[in-house]
């Protein structure tokens, strides 16, 4: 969500992702939705909180109900991360963003994404990013970088391939959540990846 100079709220990217997110709440699937931090410079869990409370201002103005929960409590302005009130939202329509992380330091946002998904019994994690999928190196430096439409979890972790961090793939395994990555560049990918359209990569048991 970073703007043009590489840190803050890009304010015009954020309302390009809510329209996304609107198009596919109107097909009645359930969305939780885990932010990070990145675009605010060392201000860790607090930044999801900023960024997470932008994207529902945003969704809000598309008339999609959404709440905040943060798992660091700060009342005035998200609801505290409570898993039941959680499903109770979802199950009412509404989409919810969870901010702040784990609520504990040294826990990345794929580790708090992983967390929440088996907390409200998630289908799938799917994880947007700035590339089309997994790849064996950086496709941004390696220009023949090798794709991989399908890859398990053991094999994430034998060839330390970044797509989350070590704690969040093993949480996956462990509890056999599939995880798709694919590109939130690409106007429409949220709808193609959520109606089962193969596109990014997989990873599975």
């Amino acid at each position: 969500m970073a703007a043009g100079q590489g840190f803050g709220v890009d304010s015009a990217r954020v309302h390009e992702i809510a329209e996304e997110l609107a198009e596919v709440h109107e097909l009645d699937v359930q969305i939780a939705i885990v932010v990070g931090g990145g675009n605010f410079f060392r201000m860790g869990m607090l930044a999801t909180v900023i960024n997470a409370l932008a994207l529902q201002d945003a969704l809000e103005k598309h008339n999609v109900h959404t709440r905040v929960q943060s798992a660091i409590e700060m009342n005035q302005v998200a609801e505290p991360f409570i898993r039941r009130r959680a499903i109770r939202h979802l199950e009412k329509g509404r989409i919810v963003i969870f901010a702040g992380g784990t609520g504990n330091p040294y826990f990345s946002t794929d580790t708090a994404a992983s967390l929440r998904a088996m907390e409200i019994k998630a289908d799938a994690i799917l994880k947007a990013t700035k590339v089309d999928g997994i790849y064996d190196a950086d496709p941004m430096v390696v220009k023949d970088a090798k794709k991989f439409t399908e890859i398990s979890y053991m094999d994430v972790l034998k060839q330390g391939l970044r797509v989350m961090d070590l704690t969040a793939i093993s949480l996956c395994k462990d509890n056999n959540l599939p995880i798709i990555v694919f590109n939130l560049n690409q106007r429409g990918n949220i709808r193609r990846v959520v109606t089962g359209e193969k596109i990014g990569s997989l990873v599975s048991a």
